[in-house]
């Protein structure tokens, strides 16, 4: 796509708004930096300023916008803002970053979402084209933008990408297309859940024949997203024994696929858990489709050991193990945890309300959690629901939460953080708040200093 000299406006100043500057300044465009935040929520400008992007920063200048040839959305800017509806009624183009991105690579893209599990299986899948001997970019919502795939000479893509990011697609077309899984989630950003579902659900409408979805068999809403595909449908399941596709039996993951079948033990694997063998199966199909050696790619499954953040195990004090699972950002993702944990257990929640229903975590409150310390904005509505199943605290930060969480723990009990909200009411981010969580149970093990505030 042509560039040069087009007036090109790009939506957030964050990462991914940067590297979408660059991009654009390389191909010769004109690019003003749009953003509500004030410059001091920001690290440098300068680099930019230097190159020629022009800042809007602390509001969105509708002359800015309204002079566009192309308005650029970072992830996570609502669609709905004033100044976007401006754009719309001069037809002038919305495109997300991705969609960007896709235009300009080379190579086959695998994109990867649903509501848990797609920066593990993400991560899975990079590893196993790397051991394959592939050259291969990892990103998109996981952490590196896909528009720095640009201009490299990448053999595959493997791509997180979150219903954001799928909102503002046009043409993008994965090769393999993976839907893990659907749950509650993003309620504060989407009026229901249909439209949520339906955000998931893009992922797949570019594919064409020879392309593959990649879908889990056992969750009732993914399997409504596929009744009308084009692409090839691969299922895994955890639960039932397909005579096509992955499927978990017992302590074996057996993949058969054109009258083939090759079985993997799952006792192998270092990650644990029904949802982390869920994660493995599906980042086997895709290479095994393509023609990866069955070794090779359990090889590099064999020896992956998780993400941080993502129950990350942290050691033990007083006897109790402690988990880092910070990531887990909606209450489909804390069940998962807890359900893969004995009791009793400590669980830290809470964080930026999504005002998603929380009582799918109720019987999993009742059967295992000794103690439930809630922090953050969404402490009350919390506590409210899970009043009379097991001891409830109110805390105000999270140096605070991990102290009551220590005094209450023992031998065979279970501390974890597991918020099931998003971060943005204490922290900057999931990472931080898991950073700050290790930190502090690493003061009171004596290997790290305590971090005061939140």
């Amino acid at each position: 796509m042509d560039y040069q000299d087009k007036q090109i406006v790009i939506v957030g100043a964050g990462s991914t708004g940067r590297s979408l500057a660059r991009f654009f300044l390389e191909r010769g465009a004109q690019v003003v930096l749009s953003d509500c935040r004030l410059a001091e929520c920001f690290d440098d400008f300068s680099e930019l300023n230097s190159l020629g992007v022009r800042l809007d920063l602390g509001g969105h200048t509708q002359d800015l916008f309204a002079a566009a040839d192309l308005v650029a959305v970072s992830p996570g800017v609502p669609l709905d803002i004033p100044v976007l509806s401006v754009c719309r009624d001069r037809d002038i183009a919305i495109l997300g970053e991705v969609e960007i991105a896709w235009h300009e690579l080379s190579g086959r893209l695998i994109g990867i979402t649903g509501t848990n599990g797609k920066s593990t299986v993400t991560s899975l899948v990079g590893e196993m084209l790397k051991a394959w001997g592939q050259k291969v970019f990892v990103g998109g919502n996981l952490g590196v933008p896909l528009i720095d795939a640009v201009g490299m000479d990448y053999d595959w893509q493997v791509v997180e990408l979150s219903s954001f990011q799928l909102e503002t697609i046009d043409a993008f077309r994965p090769h393999y297309a993976m839907l893990l899984n659907i749950s509650e989630d993003h309620l504060d950003r989407y009026p229901d859940m249909t439209s949520y579902v339906a955000a998931k659900q893009r992922i797949f409408e570019n594919q064409r024949e020879d392309d593959v979805a990649i879908l889990n068999y056992d969750d009732p809403m993914v399997q409504c997203c596929a009744t009308d595909l084009r692409s090839r449908k691969v299922y895994f399941s955890s639960r039932s024994v397909l005579e096509e596709g992955m499927s978990l039996v017992d302590d074996r993951i057996i993949w058969r696929c054109n009258g083939q079948e090759t079985l993997f033990p799952v006792a192998e694997l270092q990650i644990r858990g029904r949802h982390n063998q869920e994660n493995v199966m599906a980042a086997l199909m895709p290479l095994l489709l393509a023609g990866c050696p069955a070794e090779i790619a359990w090889g590099a499954a064999i020896k992956f050991t998780g993400l941080k953040h993502r129950m990350e195990y942290l050691g033990k004090l007083n006897g109790a193990d402690w988990y880092n699972d910070s990531k887990g950002t909606n209450i489909g993702s804390v069940v998962k945890s807890l359900a893969g944990l004995e009791k009793p257990v400590i669980l830290i929640a809470g964080g930026k309300d999504k005002q998603g229903d929380l009582s799918g975590l109720i019987e999993p409150i009742r059967e295992k959690v000794e103690q439930l310390i809630l922090i953050g904005a969404a402490a009350g509505r919390m506590a409210e629901t899970f009043a009379g199943l097991t001891r409830i605290h109110r805390i105000d930060s999270m140096h605070a939460a991990v102290g009551l969480a220590a005094h209450y723990s023992r031998p065979g009990a279970t501390v974890i953080l597991s918020p099931g909200c998003s971060s943005f009411d204490m922290f900057e981010n999931f990472a931080v708040r898991g950073e700050i969580f290790a930190r502090e149970f690493r003061a009171l093990t004596g290997h790290g200093e305590a971090v005061n505030g939140n």
